[in-house]
């Protein structure tokens, strides 16, 4: 099991020691986003994260763990989620297989038993073995609880799952436990996990889900700061082309598209640009290169017959 770092105190000491520590992992953030993480670790407070697709609420998560040196746990959601797949199922082929040798056992088990009464109670006995935690399965949300020394737990995309699953999440939110009828709770072993729950507001998220953890959104970023990521994870491009291409992705979001293109966009153009050789934007380039950053033929399309003037804004 991996142990959390001896400085760990001192990379939580302050917002600007931990916003520092992400740009030393290259994870460009604002100050409201230290600042929430730094309140989730003292506060012992999950965090929601809101914002479009791409903008790095997962990466916050992943660099998170990284920097603490905590293993990172995750829960991608869906569509129909349950808690056999979220918190714990039994191993049945285990259970069937011990049925199995105590049928073939059985005349053992019951010698001595008096009655029917006592045949019964000695395997009621053998019951409770059966739906013991030698029997059970764990899944991220029991894991979670699981590891001694902490963990970052990243329930991803909540707003994909059901209404159901919500409540389900609600008192591992609040207690760090879970409740499982056969054993009872569960509660976190030493150390609560630090979690992260995202969204990218496919459908409201349940006021009871918000009101056990703290909020932050995070939105496209400006100029500057996608200047300073785009540095941070492709550094070897020059900064006329990261100038020149950050400003085109900038003016790209200002159209009507199906899809505006996000960080994690930027940065494949970036790499995509850098594997070409380019030295500097032009038209043709653009126009081969731009289904790296939008997903939508409509898109494209549409922004074929702009690509000119675009490139020209960008180059200023």
């Amino acid at each position: 099991m991996t142990e959390a770092p001896a400085d760990i105190e001192k990379i939580t000491a302050s917002v600007e020691a931990l916003k520092a520590d992400f740009e030393d992992h290259s994870y460009i953030c604002s100050d409201q986003i230290a600042t929430a993480v730094y309140l989730a670790y003292h506060l012992r407070k999950p965090i929601l994260i809101e914002g479009p697709p791409g903008v790095g609420k997962t990466e916050l998560a992943k660099t998170t763990a990284e920097m603490f040196e905590l293993p990172l746990i995750r829960l991608q959601c869906y569509e129909g989620l349950d808690e056999a797949k979220a918190i714990y199922e039994w191993k049945y082929g285990k259970q069937l297989l011990y049925i199995q040798v105590l049928k073939e056992a059985l005349g053992e088990v019951l010698q001595g038993a008096k009655g029917f009464a006592q045949s019964v109670s000695r395997l009621h006995e053998f019951g409770d073995i059966f739906f013991s935690e030698e029997f059970l399965e764990p899944r991220p949300l029991l894991k979670a609880l699981k590891e001694e020394d902490g963990c970052v737990l990243l329930i991803d995309e909540v707003d994909k799952s059901d209404h159901e699953f919500e409540s389900l999440l609600l008192e591992m939110l609040s207690e760090f436990q879970v409740s499982i009828p056969e054993i009872g709770t569960v509660k976190a072993t030493r150390e609560p996990p630090i979690v992260f729950l995202t969204s990218n507001n496919a459908r409201e998220i349940s006021d009871a889900l918000k009101r056990r953890c703290l909020h932050l959104y995070i939105p496209f970023p400006d100029v500057e700061m996608e200047q300073r990521i785009i540095h941070a994870r492709v550094p070897e491009i020059p900064p006329k082309l990261r100038k020149q291409l950050v400003n085109f992705i900038q003016e790209l979001r200002d159209l009507d598209l199906k899809k505006v293109p996000a960080i994690s966009e930027t940065i494949d153009w970036a790499r995509t640009l850098l594997l070409l050789h380019t030295e500097s934007l032009d038209p043709q380039l653009v126009r081969d290169t731009l289904n790296v950053i939008l997903k939508f033929q409509e898109d494209i399309e549409n922004v074929d017959a702009e690509i000119s003037t675009l490139t020209s804004k960008a180059m200023k």
